[in-house]
């Protein structure tokens, strides 16, 4: 599998996978409307920014001065791809939601909802990380790792501001959330075997 459609699979599976921003922008939207999840998923996908802003240097420097070290966290990587794929398909329920407090949001804290949410979430941290040590070698262009990261955000941008949209109407509520279920299964299955699929594949 090539960089590209590598960083392409395992970012769109990751980003539709159920979690603390999903539960987030479900919230938020279902209780004050599309704007405001709009505005969290902006947040969000700024958050994936500062992510992928340390990992590209952090990454950068176990490849200048350490191979096995890269090889190392390049194993592990996988290894959390496997984890996280595993715990999803095992998942039963959908994302729990609290919508007891209707308190309204500014724009401005419904940006830094999201932006927090993502920034403050380990989660994502791995997910970047773990991406990032499959696919980046000596040989990429800082530019092509760039474009990467870019990805990474305008994928979060999108999939979270497809979510708003839905929640901001009552009755999209249950059909997206049951069908998170099936989601969970066909999700969890592909990011266990891309996870096994990397660790055996060849370094750059």
């Amino acid at each position: 599998m090539s960089e590209v459609a590598a960083v392409a699979v395992i970012t769109v599976l990751a980003v539709i996978a159920p979690g603390a921003d999903f539960a987030m922008i479900v919230r938020n939207s279902y209780l004050y409307g599309r704007r405001t999840g709009l505005l969290g998923a902006l947040g969000v996908a700024a958050g994936v920014l500062v992510h992928v802003t340390y990992t590209m240097l952090g990454v950068g420097l176990l490849i200048a001065s350490s191979a096995f070290l890269f090889t190392v966290v390049k194993l592990v990587g996988a290894a959390y791809l496997v984890y996280i794929g595993v715990r999803t398909f095992r998942t039963r329920g959908e994302v729990t939601v609290d919508l007891e407090h209707r308190t309204g949001l500014t724009p401005f804290a419904a940006l830094r909802t999201g932006f927090l949410t993502n920034v403050l979430n380990p989660k994502t941290t791995l997910f970047v990380v773990s991406t990032f040590a499959q696919v980046v070698g000596p040989d990429t262009p800082v530019l092509q790792q760039v474009g990467y990261g870019l990805f990474m955000s305008l994928a979060h941008l999108l999939w979270f501001g497809v979510v708003a949209v839905f929640f901001g109407h009552d009755r999209m509520r249950g059909l997206m959330l049951r069908g998170q279920k099936v989601l969970n299964k066909v999700i969890g299955t592909a990011l266990a075997g891309l996870g096994v699929s990397l660790a055996f594949a060849p370094s750059h």
